[in-house]
């Protein structure tokens, strides 16, 4: 395996942990090792316990270091409990999840819960794979989709 360089864009559970940490800059994954950089205000004699505790967590819970695209396609949809997702957000995410989601995946594509509008009642959602390039197919998509979460939900 070669180097890897983590950025705080890619879904790593364990550059999450450590990103989390006030004073990391870097995250570095190669086949053996991990390296983390500090900032230049950042002492090591603070942030190595935290550094240590995050990386022993990662690996006793036995997470993945990098999430599959199954598992990154789902997340999108996970009713967050943290910001409290309201009851027209976690019902959008739910029939994206059971209803949407699988057929165009059969088709070769994924769609992406980016977020809902309440008060102009928009529904914003990002089509990728081979979906996406296709004019007819991001037409019929768009349309059946539309008429999924209306038919379920008057308020989209």
């Amino acid at each position: 395996m070669s180097l890897c360089k983590i950025t705080r864009n890619l879904n790593s559970p364990l550059a999450k942990a450590l990103y989390g940490i006030d004073g990391i800059t870097r995250v570095f994954f190669g086949s053996d090792f991990i390296t983390v950089t500090k900032s230049e205000d950042a002492s090591w004699d603070f942030l190595k316990p935290d550094i240590f505790a995050a990386i022993m967590d990662f690996y006793s819970y036995g997470q993945p270091l990098f999430l599959d695209a199954t598992t990154l396609a789902s997340m999108d949809t996970a009713i967050d409990e943290i910001t409290d997702d309201s009851e027209t957000v976690a019902m959008i995410k739910e029939l994206l999840e059971t209803r949407i989601r699988p057929v165009v995946q059969d088709d070769g594509g994924e769609i992406e819960y980016i977020g809902f509008d309440l008060l102009s009642g928009v529904v914003e959602l990002k089509m990728q794979g081979t979906c996406s390039g296709c004019p007819s197919s991001s037409a019929t998509l768009k349309s059946r989709t539309e008429i999924m979460l209306m038919h379920y939900m008057p308020e989209v």
